[in-house]
């Protein structure tokens, strides 16, 4: 169901003084920052349900508070927090260290909302203006909660920025200058008609015009991420613009809207609103707008997209099968045989584009000179060709995944030792196995064993000498075996309890291999033991890789199909584990998740 309304506002307002009782709260995000938040019980006594409130840039929760009342929802709980930095939350005024750590923050959050209100993701409707559009829809973007709907009221996908080039000047003088903040330009009486609101906001002590000039910029980057891969969100959406926005742009909302994968979908244009679309003089209208969606979406049954098949149909289908045919013109031709030519030419002057050439961009052996991030070549031009190679986004993103791997299997660990579970451990496609082995090395003690497999015998060679180097040879052993085998991965001997696969299921488009693979693991796995696997729900350079480097299969062009997270997850859940954490790189292309073996039956 698709909708797409203009809406004329009307002369109605509704009361923002809070009636409901509210209880002041916090919680530890995942880095030990203390997060505040306001939470309203519902008048249910069973079955609860949830609204979950994110504010505007520079505000807080208590910004979002009269619409606990105005929204008429007396069964549902409410819950408001006060972003990172902003309001009483902890954190260093107006900053953050990147996007992803408030997409992060706010995953933590619904997180908590679960565990400690016993309130699952498919119970509980979103609604979020603003900058925490943004975060919200990104956050449904890169981690795939399985929540009941998102309502997104003028999403700051492209704020306006009146100076020229702002953009960019903001750029130069962070690359220069580092951490700096601006002053927010906005003042109140263009945000809303509303006297009550313009005068709250003026005199509201805990407004924060100070953002970190990273934060702006993220802001735009992911904007710009989510909107043009907004085909990933299948979650029902409902979007609210204001009509007269004076502070961002409307086109990345109308954009965002009609490529959203969700099937249910309204768009609504609310003339003559500025951009606190839920504050306005008006906002009755906007309000009973996201009443009525939010009743109409708890009204039908939870529903999820089936993408267990993706690799057959649909958004990442049609962009596979896209970047695997020739170039469409002959100009296209000319510069990807360019873009060939010049990367040979620096295979000639740069180690790692020689050992991509070599090897396979793709390889384990590449990957290993990745992690070591130590840019070689012939010496002042190759050395700085090298350098340049080694920062490309794609290599940023895999060492931090390399980071949040390392997280997670200490996660993992933790929660196996809390279960008085031995910790037995295989990595099925360890390449040269330096970030497993790295992971491993500080806590050896805790690990029974470690078993490395791989199917080339360069990398278990490779492997090997490393274990011997990192004094692991009494615990850790490395063996030739195939990755997509299940009856092999099934009879892995002693039972592994942790089973890790990073860097692999990202190279093969085919769903098939996948689903064989996570079947092994799953009958290897027994109940309550963990996996970690990794993911690729985007990326900014496929087509560039695609016609330009060559992967690890005999010289042939390293072609990707991108899996979205909910795809992913999907796979996971069907060979019978339940996701439990993950992190996402600040760029949104590289994900690490840690799932728990349930029980379920194993298809």
């Amino acid at each position: 169901m698709t909708i797409d309304h203009s809406s004329t506002s009307n002369n109605s307002s509704s009361s923002a003084n809070t009636v409901r009782a509210c209880q002041e709260c916090g919680f530890d995000s995942f880095d030990g920052t203390r997060l505040f938040y306001r939470y309203w019980p519902g008048a249910a006594t069973s079955g609860q349900r949830a609204v979950v409130l994110f504010h505007r840039g520079h505000e807080h929760g208590g910004r979002v508070a009269h619409l606990v009342d105005e929204l008429k929802l007396p069964e549902f709980a409410f819950f408001a927090w006060d972003a990172r930095g902003l309001g009483r939350s902890s954190g260093e005024r107006g900053y953050a260290d990147s996007m992803a750590t408030l997409i992060k923050d706010m995953d933590a959050f619904i997180t908590h909302i679960g565990a400690t209100y016993a309130i699952a993701p498919s119970e509980l409707a979103v609604i979020a203006q603003s900058v925490g559009a943004v975060v919200a829809s990104a956050w449904v973007h890169d981690y795939a909660p399985a929540i009941r709907a998102l309502v997104l009221a003028s999403p700051a996908f492209k704020v306006k920025l009146y100076v020229p080039l702002a953009r960019p000047g903001l750029a130069l003088l962070q690359a220069l200058r580092g951490k700096f903040f601006v002053n927010s330009y906005v003042k109140a009486k263009f945000l809303t008609h509303d006297p009550a609101r313009i005068a709250s906001y003026n005199a509201d002590p805990l407004i924060t015009r100070p953002i970190a000039v990273n934060i702006l910029l993220g802001l735009y980057d992911t904007g710009e991420r989510v909107v043009a891969d907004a085909g990933a969100i299948t979650v029902p959406t409902q979007l609210l613009i204001s009509g007269a926005d004076w502070v961002v742009h409307h086109g990345p909302q109308h954009a965002f809207f009609e490529r959203l994968g969700s099937p249910v979908k309204e768009k609504h244009v609310l003339d003559g609103f500025y951009h606190d679309t839920l504050g306005e003089l008006d906002r009755a209208k906007a309000v009973d707008l996201a009443r009525a969606f939010i009743v109409r979406q708890f009204a039908a049954p939870a529903s999820v997209p089936s993408l267990l098949d993706a690799d057959k149909h649909g958004l990442t289908k049609t962009e596979f099968d896209n970047i695997s045919r020739p170039p469409s013109s002959s100009l296209a031709s000319a510069y990807w045989a360019m873009s060939r030519f010049w990367i040979g030419v620096g295979a000639k002057l740069s180690e790692g584009l020689r050992i991509g050439a070599d090897t396979g961009y793709d390889s384990g052996t590449t990957l290993d000179y990745v992690y070591r991030n130590k840019a070689t070549g012939v010496p002042l031009l190759g050395t700085l060709v090298d350098r340049i190679y080694l920062n490309s986004v794609g290599w940023r993103g895999i060492r931090v995944r390399k980071v949040h791997a390392e997280r997670l299997i200490a996660s993992a660990i933790a929660r196996l030792e809390a279960a008085a579970t031995p910790v037995r451990i295989v990595d099925i496609a360890a390449g040269h196995g330096r970030y497993i082995l790295e992971a491993l090395a500080p806590q050896q003690q805790r690990v029974e064993q470690i078993l490395l497999r791989d199917y080339s015998q360069l990398n278990v060679d490779g492997g090997s000498r490393l274990i011997e180097s990192m004094g692991l040879a009494g615990r850790a052993r490395f063996v030739l075996g195939d990755a997509f085998d299940r009856g092999s991965l099934a009879t892995l001997t002693p039972r592994p309890t942790l089973a890790v696969v990073s860097g692999l299921y990202e190279l093969f488009p085919d769903n098939a291999l996948i689903r064989a693979s996570l079947a092994g693991l799953a009958e290897a796995v027994d109940e309550g033991g963990y996996l970690v696997y990794t993911g690729q729900p985007w990326h900014p350079q496929l087509e560039l890789i695609a016609r330009s480097l060559t992967s690890h299969r005999q010289g042939q062009a390293w072609v990707m199909r991108r899996r979205t997270q909910g795809e992913m997850d999907q796979l996971v859940a069907d060979a019978g584990f339940e996701k439990v954490d993950q992190f996402t790189d600040e760029w949104g292309i590289f994900t690490v998740s840690l799932a728990r073996r349930t029980g379920a039956a194993v298809r």
